[in-house]
């Protein structure tokens, strides 16, 4: 009875591995002269430029074809699992660097790139230094960054800023004042769209960094001596979201909306929204998708808090913000490792910075004037923090995410998300 159990679950997740495969477009990495290409690409102008690198490849890589598949954000992710699961990953793919990546890293599922780098002096020293420790491991590097130089601001909209004689808040007490006169006038302060959890996360991280400085975070996701997630930095960082959604600083249903189709961001072009905390991204995204907007966009810094031991230069965020890599299900790790570099040859990072975005190499010039802000933000700041979600192992990093969302609901305590947290922690280094 146990076996004949047994062989139905078997065929049952055989079943369901093959619906899976055919429902997500799982292959082989490699097919002859077939390379399988996957990313979360999809705003801007990003999908045409990587389509024009390909073509690029395929014109000097003669008799190869690349296939190419661009995916949203959490879909992704989704996928990416499922295929390396199946023992059939595409042959390169991008991720965020940081735990997820390591994930595959250690079960042998990367290519290890350091022999490349080493082979391509050239190529590799285009790269600023800082961007390779998010796809570093045991002094070995696993991605190519490739994208941009992401960190999260504060968007806002200069127009009602200028209405309401209101100006970019540098402290807590500022924005709560922001806040309190944009409730008065039946302006929503922020736009959030929520249901993507990363999304609301940048307040925590920000919060935590301003209270308790970098090392307190770095501290709890090493498990160092004295480290931990129930930190008083991160019982406070709860603390002060709750203080917010309190306040009313957040458009209604900010919970179930979703980034991912724009829903934040139609708060802001309607004007039912003033602000928005989200990476620089969105400024190629609002360029592309609504120029006469991005006429009244301008960003600040998140705002210093009292008595906090963190600098207010920190930011949040990721120098690369997409990485190339090469799975060992690849049949020519050289041929992929040759798309990789037209993916961030010059002309690709041309058509980047044309896209309002900063390439991660050295001696980038940009012309907007916004983006030339935020690079002499990146330049100033003492510490980049990875994205947590990104930074900590995948399972640790969805339970980051939950609790983050659950304290937005006022569904959970800081100090029970907090304790919950180091729990979570603790469960995933026994």
């Amino acid at each position: 009875m146990i076996a004949g159990k047994l062989t139905r679950l078997a065929w049952t997740a055989a079943w369901l591995a093959a619906t899976w495969t055919l429902s997500i477009g799982v292959g082989y990495a490699q097919s002859g002269k077939t390379i399988t290409e996957w990313d979360h690409q999809t705003d801007g102008n990003e999908p045409a430029n990587l389509q024009s690198a390909i073509a690029r490849f395929e014109q000097g890589d003669r008799g190869y074809q690349v296939e190419s598949s661009h995916v949203l954000n959490d879909a992704y992710k989704a996928k990416l699992k499922i295929a390396f699961g199946a023992a059939q990953p595409p042959c390169v793919f991008d991720s965020w660097g940081g735990g997820g990546l390591r994930e595959y890293v250690k079960s042998g599922q990367v290519v290890d790139l350091t022999p490349f780098l080493k082979q391509n002096k050239a190529f590799a020293d285009r790269f600023l230094p800082t961007s390779w420790s998010a796809v570093t491991t045991d002094g070995k590097i696993y991605g190519i960054p490739e994208e941009n130089i992401a960190v999260a601001v504060v968007f806002y909209n200069k127009d009602l800023f200028q209405k309401y004689h209101l100006s970019p808040p540098a402290t807590w007490a500022d924005l709560m004042n922001v806040v309190k006169v944009f409730n008065a006038h039946g302006v929503a302060p922020f736009a959030l769209a929520n249901k993507n959890k990363w999304t609301g996360s940048m307040y925590y991280m920000y919060l935590v960094d301003r209270l308790g400085g970098p090392g307190v975070f770095q501290r709890a996701a090493d498990g160092a001596p004295g480290g931990s997630f129930a930190d008083p930095a991160f019982v406070e960082a709860g603390k002060y979201i709750q203080d917010l959604v309190k306040a009313g600083a957040f458009a209604p249903g900010y919970n179930g909306l979703d980034y991912d189709i724009g829903a934040s961001r139609r708060l802001l072009y309607s004007g039912r929204a003033a602000m928005e905390l989200m990476g620089t991204w969105e400024a190629s995204t609002i360029r592309k998708e609504n120029p006469s907007f991005y006429q009244k966009l301008d960003f600040f810094p998140f705002p210093s808090v009292p008595g906090g031991k963190g600098d207010p230069r920190d930011i949040v965020g990721t120098v690369g913000d997409s990485f190339l890599s090469i799975s060992t299900q690849c049949q020519d790790p050289a041929a992929a490792f040759r798309l990789i570099q037209t993916f961030t040859d010059d002309a690709a990072m041309k058509e980047r910075v044309a896209d309002n975005r900063i390439p991660p190499i050295k001696g980038v010039t940009v012309s907007d004037p916004l983006m030339k802000r935020v690079q002499a933000l990146i330049e100033q700041a003492p510490n980049v923090q990875l994205w947590y979600d990104q930074e900590l192992p995948p399972r640790l990093g969805e339970r980051h995410k939950d609790l983050a969302q659950a304290l937005f609901g006022l569904s959970i305590t800081p100090e029970a998300a907090a304790e919950q947290m180091q729990a979570a922690a603790k469960s995933t280094t026994n």
